[in-house]
């Protein structure tokens, strides 16, 4: 009997000091960034740029303040082909302008490279498995993914949307869209349609340089707030819109998915 009771207050004990551990957030925010090759320096630097420049922004620290516990939980990592952990920079609180400008420094002071791939799918399976790695209770947990390019590497990017919206995760877009490619059609549909999803999901598209920097401040205010973006009208297409059509541009995909073809 005493051990028993031992066991049960031991385990108590334990649930308390866990749920003081955990610190109430009005958001816990993974920033999800592309550099894959599609990626040229130029578009490397003024998306880094952009990023820094909306962290340190007053609209966006008075975004936090304003919020129910006036902080959030943020994270950041960058993705290609495959995700590096060395780009993973853990998670910090924000409740002010001296935090958010911290974070936004350790962006400035990473190197800019790009690397092979566009493994949207990848980035979203990476980036769903960081919220259990911290001891934040959000009342939102959002992914925020940016990128110039649909799905080509790895598993499809369908299912690890769904996997991850299962969770109750959201996920938004930033379609950048500065250089866009005629082969797969407009990639703000392509993320409507393939890689956002959760209660309020939305895309942002970026189609000049000089738009980033307000673009990437704009969506990050409205996942801190909360607050629904405004209703973006989505051009109806002839046909839906194909989410495997990264993969099927790739050089010799049909040769992969139909060997028998080369017989």
């Amino acid at each position: 009997m005493l051990t028993t009771l031992a066991l049960l207050m031991s385990l108590t004990a334990g649930a308390e000091i866990a749920a003081a551990s955990t610190q109430d957030v009005d958001v816990e925010l993974v920033l999800a960034v592309d550099v894959s090759g599609s990626m040229d320096l130029e578009e490397a630097q003024i998306q880094r740029a952009g990023y820094v420049d909306a962290l340190r922004h007053p609209d966006f620290v008075n975004a936090v303040r304003d919020g129910l516990t006036g902080r959030i939980a943020i994270s950041y990592f960058e993705w290609a082909g495959t995700v590096r952990d060395s780009s993973h920079i853990p998670w910090q609180i924000i409740s002010g302008a001296q935090e958010a400008d911290a974070f936004a420094a350790l962006l400035e002071a990473r190197p800019i490279a790009t690397r092979r791939g566009t493994s949207i799918s990848g980035a979203i399976a990476y980036g769903a498995k960081l919220f259990d790695e911290n001891s934040y209770a959000g009342m939102r947990r959002v992914i925020d993914v940016s990128g110039d390019g649909p799905n080509n590497f790895g598993a499809p990017v369908l299912p690890a949307r769904d996997a991850a919206t299962a969770l109750g995760i959201v996920i938004n877009g930033l379609a950048i869209m500065i250089r866009p490619s005629a082969a797969y059609g407009s990639l703000d549909d392509y993320y409507s349609n393939c890689v956002i999803g959760g209660p309020g999901a939305f895309v942002l598209p970026v189609q000049e340089p000089e738009d980033f920097a307000i673009a990437i401040r704009r969506k990050l205010i409205l996942e801190v707030s909360g607050a629904e973006p405004p209703a973006r009208l989505i051009r109806a297409a002839d046909t839906a819109v194909d989410c495997m059509i990264g993969e099927k541009l790739r050089p010799n995909y049909m040769d992969r998915l139909y060997p028998e073809l080369d017989k």
